[in-house]
This record gives structure tokens, sequence and C-alpha cells, in this order.
């Protein structure tokens, strides 16, 4: 079972509409929404893509 974390997460209304969601302690990490409820789902998911890659890279198999 994978260890549960928490993150601040920056969530900004835009002039235009919508909404934009990132994370300070993970950088490159952003998304957006049309709603804050969308924002906040999609940054969700991409804190656990950017978890998941460096998880992998430990995984992975090499070949000689």
């Amino acid at each position: 079972m994978a260890a549960s974390r928490e993150f601040d997460v920056i969530l900004k209304a835009q002039g235009d509409g919508g909404y934009v969601a990132s994370v300070p302690e993970l950088p490159g990490v952003w998304t957006q929404g049309e709603t804050r409820e969308e924002a906040i789902a999609m940054v969700k998911d991409a804190i656990a893509g950017h978890l998941e890659v460096p998880a992998r890279r430990w995984h992975r198999r090499v070949t000689p």
C-alpha cells in the first residue's frame, strides 16, 4: 500500500474564467480546469502522475 502524502496547492481564478492549480513543492506540476472542482481533480491526477514517474524509473529492468 502506498503511503499517503499531502501537498499545498495554489488555486488561482483566471480573469477569463476557469482556474489554474499548481503545487509549489513539486516544480512543474500545474494544471487548469473550468471549475474549482475540476481544477482540484486535475491537480490530484497531476500529482499522482508526477510521483509515479520516479517510482517507475527505479523498478525498470535493464537488459544487457
